[in-house]
């Protein structure tokens, strides 16, 4: 898991890098970004292995937010990001 310090008033990007785990031929048929109340998903896109999402109104101290993905060959996972909300 990894830990990013944020601003609350920060509307920022963050990539979820499946690109080495997934197999030669394998892509992410489907994702989902999930967060804890209190920070919200703008949007997030998928290329190449990569989900990326942007985020904003982090209000709680501590957030985590989750992306699950769903392969092209039916595998599936998730990886969890924590956001330390600090003035900056």
């Amino acid at each position: 898991m990894s830990a990013f310090t944020i601003d609350k008033d920060a509307v920022l990007d963050f990539a979820f890098d499946w690109s080495a785990w997934l197999a030669d031929t394998e892509t992410i048929a489907s994702h989902v970004v999930t967060p804890t109340d209190g920070v919200t998903v703008d949007s997030s896109t998928e290329d190449s292995g990569v989900v990326t999402v942007w985020l904003s109104g982090a209000t709680a101290p501590r957030q985590k937010v989750t992306c699950h993905i769903v392969t092209s060959d039916g595998r599936e996972d998730d990886r969890t990001i924590t956001l330390n909300v600090r003035e900056r």
